[in-house]
């Protein structure tokens, strides 16, 4: 094998999307440039970063940041592009001259939570070398729910003031993705807790609701909201299922998984309905990654999956079965890794910066010390009353406020009538021939 280094790195990621809290974007680099696993994971903030020095490159990402690289061979040496997308990265090598190399599979995801070593490639390409940055400790927790619930919401709370005080004073509005469950509920009363903990206005903030018409969440929503005493901050956003359209989340989602497209379909509708009536919002909030960190997603749906795959497997709904593990998918890699790009690339269409602070590595902490084990004795309908118990008892101990917990419902399923939404969508069969055509 003929192995060279890479010789030159076209970067088109924008570096506006980087957020950091604790360093600037140059130290950042220059720690994943080191590899060394605790010099990246002490990086704070939302990133998507590629470092090079001479023949080393080395990329690492937050969980909240899709990042994709494809690398080309040209005569002088192969030429690495990194962007946060494929078709911009079909663009980028199009303006090289060199897109007749392109093909989507062709595209690798750098997976959340690795340094990836691209020092040396050839023909063929041998794999890079990956290098695991962020490793919690599993099952560190006692099995009382108040504490763990306090430690998990506190958490929250903590990356939420972080967010807030990262506005620099500004005192720009702010919505939240808003169903009136678990997640999106306790991000809103922590996030509303933590402005008048800041002493900012809370006339900035308003919890946003998708109703298509025959879905539940807006009664849920006005439910929640009415019993904390906060239904001012309500606002619910009107579309209807012949909006939706296949075709186009297909293209802005850059994926074919049936759940990630119905959710990304909701979150364009979303997104576009408040782009409508405010021009220059640009900050959302969102409880994406909550039900990842609380294994709350029905089992029975997953024939590859059990009880014990769900609770014994580190970050299973984070990582997926992980990178080096035969399933584990080198284009998109796995597990909310994947599929967060349900929620950023339909808030990046509309010109919104989202924030999803469940995603953050000390949440994810937290989540990754519960004991669901001894917790649960390996029982579902335990499992799944679990996260509810967790997060309202950590809101009251946060927030003081008594948060009502209703059954688990999808986001998409909420806004409307899930018969509804698939025969409108279609299934994965289809969503595969329209991102396939999109290179044809």
């Amino acid at each position: 094998m003929n192995l060279r280094p890479v010789s030159r790195v076209v970067d088109l990621l924008d570096p506006a999307m980087n957020r950091l809290h604790n360093l600037d974007i140059e130290e950042a680099r220059r720690r994943i440039l080191s590899g060394h696993p605790a010099a990246v994971r002490a990086i704070d903030g939302s990133y998507a970063l590629v470092a090079v020095d001479g023949t080393k490159v080395r990329m690492a990402r937050s969980l909240d940041r899709p990042m994709r690289y494809f690398l080309a061979k040209r005569q002088e040496g192969p030429a690495l592009f990194v962007s946060d997308r494929i078709d911009t990265l079909h663009q980028g090598l199009a303006h090289e001259g060199l897109a007749g190399q392109f093909h989507p599979s062709y595209t690798r995801m750098v997976p959340a939570h690795y340094v990836v070593d691209l020092a040396l490639v050839g023909c063929p390409d041998p794999d890079p070398i990956y290098t695991r940055f962020f490793t919690p400790c599993r099952n560190t927790a006692a099995t009382d729910l108040d504490e763990i619930g306090r430690r998990y919401i506190g958490a929250m709370a903590a990356e939420v003031e972080k967010w807030l005080v990262g506005m620099g004073g500004r005192e720009e509005p702010i919505g939240v993705a808003f169903s009136g469950g678990i997640d999106s509920g306790a991000v809103f009363l922590v996030t509303y807790h933590s402005i008048l903990k800041l002493g900012l206005s809370p006339t900035r903030l308003k919890a946003f609701v998708l109703d298509l018409g025959s879905g539940s969440d807006v009664t849920q929503a006005r439910a929640f909201l009415s019993a904390v005493r906060l239904s001012m901050f309500l606002e619910e956003v009107e579309s209807t299922p012949d909006s939706l359209d296949p075709n186009e989340t297909v293209r802005v989602l850059e994926d074919y998984k049936p759940l990630d497209v119905e959710c990304a379909s909701m979150c364009l509708l979303l997104f576009r309905g408040i782009r409508e009536r405010y021009d220059g919002w640009r900050h959302i909030i969102d409880g994406d990654g909550g039900d990842e960190n609380l294994k709350d997603y029905p089992i029975e749906e997953n024939p590859e999956l059990t009880i014990r795959s769900v609770v014994d497997n580190p970050m299973l709904y984070q990582e997926g079965w992980g990178v080096g593990r035969i399933k584990h998918s080198l284009t998109y890699s796995g597990g909310l890794s994947r599929s967060y790009v349900r929620t950023y690339a339909p808030a990046r269409r509309y010109g919104f910066v989202g924030f999803s602070p469940y995603t953050r590595p000390g949440v994810i902490e937290v989540a990754e010390g519960i004991p669901f084990g001894a917790l649960t004795g390996y029982d579902v309908p335990t499992l799944y009353s679990l996260k509810g118990e967790i997060v309202r008892r950590g809101v009251r101990a946060v927030t003081g406020f008594e948060m009502p917990v209703f059954p688990k419902r999808r986001f998409q399923h909420g806004a409307v009538a899930a018969e509804v939404l698939r025969d409108r969508l279609g299934d994965e069969g289809r969503y595969r021939r329209v991102f396939q055509s999109l290179y044809a």
